[in-house]
Protein backbone atom coordinates (compact mmCIF):
# COMPACT_ATOMS: atom_id res chain seq x y z
CA UNK A 1 0.00 0.00 0.00
CA UNK A 2 1.37 3.55 -0.82
CA UNK A 3 2.04 5.70 1.90
CA UNK A 4 1.14 9.56 2.63
CA UNK A 5 3.87 12.17 3.44
CA UNK A 6 2.87 15.01 5.83
CA UNK A 7 4.72 17.92 6.07
CA UNK A 8 4.87 20.70 8.57
CA UNK A 9 7.95 21.82 9.05
CA UNK A 10 9.78 24.56 6.94
CA UNK A 11 12.26 23.58 3.85
CA UNK A 12 12.66 22.36 0.62
CA UNK A 13 11.57 19.87 -1.08
CA UNK A 14 13.90 18.66 -3.94
CA UNK A 15 15.05 15.97 -6.31
CA UNK A 16 18.29 14.54 -6.73
CA UNK A 17 19.18 11.80 -9.94
CA UNK A 18 16.07 9.37 -8.93
CA UNK A 19 14.94 10.33 -5.22
CA UNK A 20 13.03 13.22 -3.84
CA UNK A 21 14.14 14.25 -0.62
CA UNK A 22 12.88 16.97 2.32
CA UNK A 23 15.35 19.31 3.57
CA UNK A 24 14.49 21.32 6.82
CA UNK A 25 15.71 24.91 7.24
CA UNK A 26 17.96 23.17 9.95
CA UNK A 27 19.80 20.86 7.04
CA UNK A 28 17.99 17.92 8.07
CA UNK A 29 17.43 15.52 5.35
CA UNK A 30 14.36 13.04 4.69
CA UNK A 31 14.28 10.87 1.75
CA UNK A 32 11.02 10.43 0.12
CA UNK A 33 10.02 6.79 -1.18
CA UNK A 34 8.57 7.84 -4.43
CA UNK A 35 7.38 4.62 -5.20
CA UNK A 36 5.81 3.74 -2.54
CA UNK A 37 4.21 7.74 -1.79
CA UNK A 38 0.65 8.35 -2.90
CA UNK A 39 0.48 11.64 -2.15
CA UNK A 40 2.20 14.73 0.26
CA UNK A 41 0.30 17.22 2.38
CA UNK A 42 2.36 20.42 2.79
CA UNK A 43 1.73 22.62 6.16
CA UNK A 44 4.97 24.07 6.22
CA UNK A 45 7.00 26.82 4.37
CA UNK A 46 7.90 24.67 1.91
CA UNK A 47 9.82 25.22 -1.56
CA UNK A 48 9.90 23.52 -4.75
CA UNK A 49 11.62 23.26 -7.62
CA UNK A 50 10.95 22.91 -11.22
CA UNK A 51 12.69 19.68 -11.26
CA UNK A 52 11.16 18.22 -8.42
CA UNK A 53 7.51 18.88 -9.79
CA UNK A 54 8.63 17.66 -13.01
CA UNK A 55 9.62 14.28 -10.87
CA UNK A 56 6.71 13.90 -9.05
CA UNK A 57 4.26 14.20 -11.84
CA UNK A 58 6.63 11.75 -13.92
CA UNK A 59 5.42 9.58 -10.33
CA UNK A 60 2.02 10.47 -9.77
CA UNK A 61 2.75 12.11 -6.60
CA UNK A 62 0.22 14.81 -5.66
CA UNK A 63 0.77 17.55 -3.73
CA UNK A 64 -1.44 19.39 -1.53
CA UNK A 65 -1.00 22.30 0.05
CA UNK A 66 -2.43 23.96 3.48
CA UNK A 67 -1.52 27.01 4.35
CA UNK A 68 -0.70 28.80 8.10
CA UNK A 69 -3.64 28.14 9.93
CA UNK A 70 -4.17 24.97 8.22
CA UNK A 71 -6.91 26.01 5.62
CA UNK A 72 -7.05 23.64 2.39
CA UNK A 73 -4.73 25.75 -0.73
CA UNK A 74 -4.88 23.74 -3.72
CA UNK A 75 -2.98 20.98 -5.30
CA UNK A 76 -0.62 19.71 -7.90
CA UNK A 77 -2.62 18.14 -9.73
CA UNK A 78 0.16 16.08 -12.08
CA UNK A 79 -0.93 15.57 -15.78
CA UNK A 80 -3.93 13.00 -15.88
CA UNK A 81 -2.13 9.53 -16.77
CA UNK A 82 -5.22 7.48 -17.69
CA UNK A 83 -6.46 10.25 -19.94
CA UNK A 84 -9.58 8.50 -21.84
CA UNK A 85 -11.83 10.44 -23.94
CA UNK A 86 -14.74 7.98 -23.87
CA UNK A 87 -14.88 8.75 -19.85
CA UNK A 88 -15.04 12.06 -20.27
CA UNK A 89 -17.56 12.28 -22.70
CA UNK A 90 -19.62 10.04 -20.73
CA UNK A 91 -19.00 11.45 -17.90
CA UNK A 92 -20.08 15.60 -19.33
CA UNK A 93 -23.12 13.75 -20.71
CA UNK A 94 -24.24 12.42 -17.29
CA UNK A 95 -23.73 16.43 -15.74
CA UNK A 96 -25.45 17.96 -18.99
CA UNK A 97 -28.73 15.73 -18.81
CA UNK A 98 -30.65 17.07 -15.88
CA UNK A 99 -32.10 13.65 -15.01
CA UNK A 100 -29.11 11.44 -15.05
CA UNK A 101 -27.28 14.08 -13.20
CA UNK A 102 -29.92 14.18 -10.43
CA UNK A 103 -29.93 10.46 -10.19
CA UNK A 104 -26.48 10.39 -9.82
CA UNK A 105 -26.96 13.63 -7.23
CA UNK A 106 -29.63 11.54 -5.17
CA UNK A 107 -27.23 8.65 -4.59
CA UNK A 108 -25.19 10.47 -3.25
CA UNK A 109 -27.39 11.91 -0.59
CA UNK A 110 -28.60 8.84 0.15
CA UNK A 111 -25.12 7.35 0.61
CA UNK A 112 -24.51 9.75 3.08
CA UNK A 113 -27.89 9.57 4.64
CA UNK A 114 -27.33 6.03 5.47
CA UNK A 115 -23.37 6.37 6.78
CA UNK A 116 -24.93 9.41 9.45
CA UNK A 117 -27.72 6.82 9.91
CA UNK A 118 -25.16 3.92 10.51
CA UNK A 119 -22.59 5.79 12.83
CA UNK A 120 -25.80 7.71 15.06
CA UNK A 121 -26.92 3.89 15.59
CA UNK A 122 -23.70 2.76 16.06
CA UNK A 123 -22.84 5.39 19.35
CA UNK A 124 -26.47 5.10 20.82
CA UNK A 125 -25.77 1.69 22.01
CA UNK A 126 -22.88 3.31 23.83
CA UNK A 127 -24.69 5.87 25.35
CA UNK A 128 -25.95 6.45 29.17
CA UNK A 129 -27.82 9.48 28.52
CA UNK A 130 -28.87 11.08 25.14
CA UNK A 131 -30.71 7.58 23.42
CA UNK A 132 -34.08 9.11 23.44
CA UNK A 133 -32.92 12.12 21.06
CA UNK A 134 -30.66 10.22 19.10
CA UNK A 135 -33.47 8.00 18.33
CA UNK A 136 -35.55 10.91 17.22
CA UNK A 137 -32.92 12.35 15.37
CA UNK A 138 -32.26 8.89 13.42
CA UNK A 139 -36.11 8.68 12.43
CA UNK A 140 -36.11 11.99 10.92
CA UNK A 141 -33.46 11.10 8.91
CA UNK A 142 -34.89 8.20 7.41
CA UNK A 143 -38.30 10.25 6.86
CA UNK A 144 -36.06 12.78 4.90
CA UNK A 145 -33.93 9.94 2.99
CA UNK A 146 -37.72 8.75 1.90
CA UNK A 147 -38.34 12.63 0.52
CA UNK A 148 -35.34 12.42 -1.75
CA UNK A 149 -36.69 13.37 -5.08
CA UNK A 150 -34.89 10.99 -7.35
CA UNK A 151 -36.27 12.29 -10.46
CA UNK A 152 -36.40 16.21 -9.03
CA UNK A 153 -33.74 19.22 -9.36
CA UNK A 154 -30.52 19.09 -8.14
CA UNK A 155 -31.36 22.25 -6.03
CA UNK A 156 -34.07 20.12 -4.41
CA UNK A 157 -31.74 17.55 -3.49
CA UNK A 158 -28.90 19.85 -2.22
CA UNK A 159 -31.57 21.50 0.03
CA UNK A 160 -32.73 18.38 1.68
CA UNK A 161 -29.17 17.41 2.02
CA UNK A 162 -28.54 21.11 3.81
CA UNK A 163 -31.23 20.02 6.15
CA UNK A 164 -30.41 16.33 7.19
CA UNK A 165 -26.78 17.44 8.00
CA UNK A 166 -28.63 19.90 10.17
CA UNK A 167 -30.47 17.08 11.89
CA UNK A 168 -27.18 14.81 12.18
CA UNK A 169 -24.92 17.42 13.64
CA UNK A 170 -27.40 17.72 16.44
CA UNK A 171 -26.42 14.38 17.56
CA UNK A 172 -22.67 15.63 17.82
CA UNK A 173 -23.36 17.01 22.00
CA UNK A 174 -24.87 14.07 23.16
CA UNK A 175 -22.19 11.71 21.87
CA UNK A 176 -19.37 13.43 22.62
CA UNK A 177 -21.14 15.25 25.94
CA UNK A 178 -17.78 17.54 26.77
CA UNK A 179 -18.53 21.54 27.63
CA UNK A 180 -15.82 22.32 25.88
CA UNK A 181 -16.48 20.68 22.50
CA UNK A 182 -20.37 22.19 21.81
CA UNK A 183 -21.41 22.02 18.47
CA UNK A 184 -23.75 25.01 18.51
CA UNK A 185 -24.46 25.80 14.66
CA UNK A 186 -22.45 24.77 11.97
CA UNK A 187 -19.63 27.42 10.90
CA UNK A 188 -16.80 27.92 8.42
CA UNK A 189 -14.06 30.35 7.52
CA UNK A 190 -13.42 30.39 10.13
CA UNK A 191 -15.37 28.27 12.82
CA UNK A 192 -16.42 29.64 15.83
CA UNK A 193 -15.85 26.84 18.12
CA UNK A 194 -13.63 23.71 18.74
CA UNK A 195 -15.72 21.38 17.40
CA UNK A 196 -16.36 23.10 14.02
CA UNK A 197 -12.61 23.49 13.72
CA UNK A 198 -12.35 19.47 14.01
CA UNK A 199 -14.62 19.16 11.30
CA UNK A 200 -14.03 21.68 8.95
CA UNK A 201 -10.41 20.33 9.18
CA UNK A 202 -11.55 16.86 8.57
CA UNK A 203 -13.47 17.13 5.84
CA UNK A 204 -11.03 19.19 4.23
CA UNK A 205 -8.49 16.07 4.63
CA UNK A 206 -11.28 13.78 3.81
CA UNK A 207 -12.19 15.85 -0.11
CA UNK A 208 -8.61 15.97 -0.82
CA UNK A 209 -7.89 12.31 -0.04
CA UNK A 210 -10.81 11.56 -2.52
CA UNK A 211 -9.10 13.59 -4.91
CA UNK A 212 -5.81 11.67 -4.97
CA UNK A 213 -8.10 8.62 -5.55
CA UNK A 214 -9.62 9.99 -8.38
CA UNK A 215 -6.62 10.28 -9.82
CA UNK A 216 -6.05 6.93 -10.21
CA UNK A 217 -9.08 6.49 -12.02
CA UNK A 218 -10.17 7.23 -15.80
CA UNK A 219 -12.85 9.97 -14.11
CA UNK A 220 -12.58 14.18 -14.33
CA UNK A 221 -12.59 15.68 -10.82
CA UNK A 222 -13.43 18.67 -12.26
CA UNK A 223 -16.81 17.70 -13.40
CA UNK A 224 -19.21 17.04 -10.20
CA UNK A 225 -23.21 15.62 -10.07
CA UNK A 226 -24.93 16.78 -6.70
CA UNK A 227 -21.47 19.75 -6.52
CA UNK A 228 -22.13 21.73 -9.38
CA UNK A 229 -19.72 22.21 -11.60
CA UNK A 230 -18.28 26.07 -12.21
CA UNK A 231 -15.14 28.00 -11.30
CA UNK A 232 -14.11 25.54 -8.61
CA UNK A 233 -11.16 23.50 -9.63
CA UNK A 234 -12.62 20.44 -8.62
CA UNK A 235 -16.13 18.87 -7.65
CA UNK A 236 -16.62 15.17 -8.18
CA UNK A 237 -14.19 14.58 -4.54
CA UNK A 238 -16.78 16.66 -3.05
CA UNK A 239 -19.70 14.39 -4.03
CA UNK A 240 -17.73 10.96 -3.09
CA UNK A 241 -16.15 12.81 0.44
CA UNK A 242 -19.83 13.00 1.37
CA UNK A 243 -20.70 9.10 1.52
CA UNK A 244 -17.17 8.57 3.32
CA UNK A 245 -16.69 11.89 5.83
CA UNK A 246 -19.54 10.49 8.87
CA UNK A 247 -17.56 7.11 9.00
CA UNK A 248 -14.19 8.02 8.44
CA UNK A 249 -14.22 11.91 9.80
CA UNK A 250 -17.00 12.02 12.04
CA UNK A 251 -16.27 9.02 13.89
CA UNK A 252 -12.39 9.74 14.24
CA UNK A 253 -13.53 12.82 15.64
CA UNK A 254 -15.34 10.91 18.51
CA UNK A 255 -12.91 8.89 18.81
CA UNK A 256 -10.15 11.68 19.42
CA UNK A 257 -12.50 13.80 21.96
CA UNK A 258 -13.50 10.63 23.98
CA UNK A 259 -10.18 9.65 24.32
CA UNK A 260 -8.71 12.73 25.08
CA UNK A 261 -6.23 12.68 21.98
CA UNK A 262 -7.11 16.05 21.15
CA UNK A 263 -8.17 18.78 23.87
CA UNK A 264 -9.26 22.11 24.78
CA UNK A 265 -5.29 23.06 24.83
CA UNK A 266 -4.82 22.35 20.94
CA UNK A 267 -6.19 25.24 19.14
CA UNK A 268 -5.74 28.52 18.97
CA UNK A 269 -8.13 31.31 18.28
CA UNK A 270 -7.20 33.45 15.13
CA UNK A 271 -9.21 36.51 13.05
CA UNK A 272 -12.44 35.77 15.17
CA UNK A 273 -12.34 32.58 14.88
CA UNK A 274 -11.28 29.04 16.11
CA UNK A 275 -8.55 26.69 14.49
CA UNK A 276 -6.48 23.96 15.37
CA UNK A 277 -2.98 24.16 16.74
CA UNK A 278 0.55 22.99 14.64
CA UNK A 279 0.21 20.01 17.33
CA UNK A 280 -3.46 19.70 16.86
CA UNK A 281 -3.04 18.89 12.60
CA UNK A 282 -0.29 17.02 14.06
CA UNK A 283 -2.36 14.52 16.23
CA UNK A 284 -5.25 14.52 13.74
CA UNK A 285 -3.43 13.68 10.49
CA UNK A 286 -1.78 10.91 12.36
CA UNK A 287 -4.95 9.55 13.32
CA UNK A 288 -6.51 9.97 9.89
CA UNK A 289 -3.59 8.36 8.17
CA UNK A 290 -3.97 5.39 10.43
CA UNK A 291 -8.06 5.57 9.86
CA UNK A 292 -7.76 5.19 6.34
CA UNK A 293 -5.01 2.41 6.82
CA UNK A 294 -7.56 0.48 8.51
CA UNK A 295 -9.01 -2.90 6.95
CA UNK A 296 -13.13 -3.48 6.90
CA UNK A 297 -14.38 -6.57 5.58
CA UNK A 298 -16.01 -6.04 1.68
CA UNK A 299 -18.95 -8.46 1.97
CA UNK A 300 -19.07 -8.28 -1.99
CA UNK A 301 -15.19 -9.39 -2.62
CA UNK A 302 -14.81 -11.14 0.22
CA UNK A 303 -11.96 -10.11 1.69
CA UNK A 304 -11.12 -7.18 3.88
CA UNK A 305 -9.97 -3.71 2.30
CA UNK A 306 -8.73 -0.56 3.80
CA UNK A 307 -10.68 2.48 3.66
CA UNK A 308 -8.37 4.67 1.32
CA UNK A 309 -9.18 1.48 -0.74
CA UNK A 310 -12.81 1.50 -0.21
CA UNK A 311 -12.88 5.21 -1.46
CA UNK A 312 -10.85 4.32 -4.94
CA UNK A 313 -13.46 1.30 -5.24
CA UNK A 314 -16.28 3.88 -4.97
CA UNK A 315 -15.12 5.93 -7.71
CA UNK A 316 -14.72 2.29 -9.64
CA UNK A 317 -18.46 2.37 -9.39
CA UNK A 318 -19.43 5.57 -10.27
CA UNK A 319 -17.08 4.91 -13.47
CA UNK A 320 -18.98 1.67 -13.93
CA UNK A 321 -22.08 3.56 -13.61
CA UNK A 322 -21.02 6.31 -16.02
CA UNK A 323 -20.37 3.68 -19.11
CA UNK A 324 -23.86 2.13 -18.28
CA UNK A 325 -22.27 -1.09 -17.31
CA UNK A 326 -23.58 -1.26 -14.16
CA UNK A 327 -25.79 1.03 -11.90
CA UNK A 328 -24.26 2.83 -8.82
CA UNK A 329 -25.42 2.08 -5.66
CA UNK A 330 -23.50 3.70 -2.55
CA UNK A 331 -21.20 2.11 -0.22
CA UNK A 332 -23.34 1.07 3.16
CA UNK A 333 -21.41 0.10 5.95
CA UNK A 334 -22.38 -2.49 8.43
CA UNK A 335 -20.64 -1.56 11.72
Amino acid sequence: MKKTLYIFKSGQLRRKDNSLFFETSEGQRKFIPVEDTNDIYIFGEVDVSKRFLEFASQKEICLHYFNHHGYYVGTFYPREHLNAGHVIVKQTEHYIDEEKRSALACKFVQGSISQMIRVLKYYHSRLNNGKEKINEIVRQLETEAKRLPENGKVEEIMAVEGHVRELYYSAFDAIINNPDFLFEKRSRRPPLNRLNALISFGNMICYTTVLSEIYKTYLDPRIGFLHTTNFRRFSLNLDVAEIFKPIVVDRLIFSLLNKKMIQKKDFDKHLNGILLSESGRRIFVSEMDKRLKTTVNHRHLGRSVSYRRMIRLEIYKIQKHILEEKEYEPYQSMW
